[in-house]
């Protein structure tokens, strides 16, 4: 159920540029069967379009859905401060978040995660992928060219060592 859920809110996002690109590499995918199809007779292009065909069909959607988004709904977000509260086990992080992008955003999901701080430089890489804690918040209309400022408190947050904070904001 929680997959059905997801897919439908994943199609009730989409804009009319997603359509686009979807039709697109289905009509690339098509184009490149039926070029491998014409050109039977010579195998190796005709392998190779097919296999061109098939990858475009896997990857295409993806990473253009990807690339799309990061290109339309630009963002930067950028940590103000961050302090642990002494009697609650909780942490306040204030940040900004400015729309770079062309577009006005209808709501931005910000997250602000927090996660090990270490040394090492693989673990380094490898904390930020599984967080301590995060939570989110969403912003509503944020104009274009506009910066709002926003607070997130992560909670609860019982750790006691050294840590760090992140955020990132995914717009609409």
């Amino acid at each position: 159920m929680v997959l059905k859920e997801k897919i439908a809110a994943f199609i009730s996002n989409l804009i009319i540029y997603d359509y686009i690109l979807f039709g697109t590499v289905l009509f690339l995918f098509l184009l490149f069967i039926i070029l491998a199809i014409l050109l039977r007779r010579k195998t190796v292009l005709s392998i190779t379009l097919l296999l061109l065909s098939f990858s475009s069909l896997v990857l295409g959607p993806s990473f253009g859905y990807m690339q799309m988004h990061k290109i339309l709904f630009k963002n930067s977000t950028k940590l103000i401060s961050h302090k642990k509260l002494s009697f609650t086990p909780a942490i306040v992080v204030n940040g900004t978040i400015t729309n770079e992008s062309n577009f006005d955003f209808n709501s931005c999901k910000i997250t602000a995660s927090a996660y090990k701080a270490s040394e090492n430089p693989i673990k380094k890489y490898l904390y930020p992928l599984k967080p301590l804690r995060k939570m989110s918040i969403v912003e509503e209309n944020i104009l274009k060219g506009e910066s709002k400022e926003f607070k997130i408190i992560v909670e609860p947050f019982n750790y006691e060592n050294d840590y760090n904070i992140s955020i990132k904001a995914r717009c609409r």
